[in-house]
């Protein structure tokens, strides 16, 4: 659990690489339901939605993330400090997103396919 100050910063962050989204889907955890994400939201015009309590299935894509860290390395390993951590984390997501094909996206990398989706929107716009 993070604070909601933290998650903002976040989200800022992911918006300035990726682009702002219309909406959040998120748990009903006291990070996202409190007014601080309600303001920051209101003040980009992104809408937030929660999953009904006790449903995680509703949020499949982060269940299904967390499993797959949970799986692949994290569950794995026994490490020394939250450091380490999150230097192996940065390393995995980077090979997760640049290095390894996914067969749900015809086997190119997530990065691949959000370059194609970019440059398709761009000439849709057009």
């Amino acid at each position: 659990s993070l604070p909601a100050e933290r998650v903002v910063r976040a989200l800022d962050q992911v918006i300035e690489w990726r682009g702002k989204p219309k909406v959040i889907r998120s748990d009903n955890g006291p990070e996202y339901i409190g007014a601080t994400l309600t303001r920051w939201a209101d003040k980009h015009g992104i809408r937030l939605e929660h999953i009904q309590p006790g449903k995680p299935q509703q949020n499949a894509y982060v269940e299904h993330y967390n499993r797959t860290v949970r799986y692949d390395w994290l569950g794995h390993y026994l490490f020394d400090s939250i450091a380490e951590v999150q230097e192996y984390a940065t390393d995995w997501i980077w090979t997760y997103n640049y290095e390894r094909p996914n067969m749900a996206l015809g086997g190119i990398t997530p990065k691949q396919k959000l370059a194609y989706s970019q440059i398709t929107s761009t000439l849709a716009d057009s």
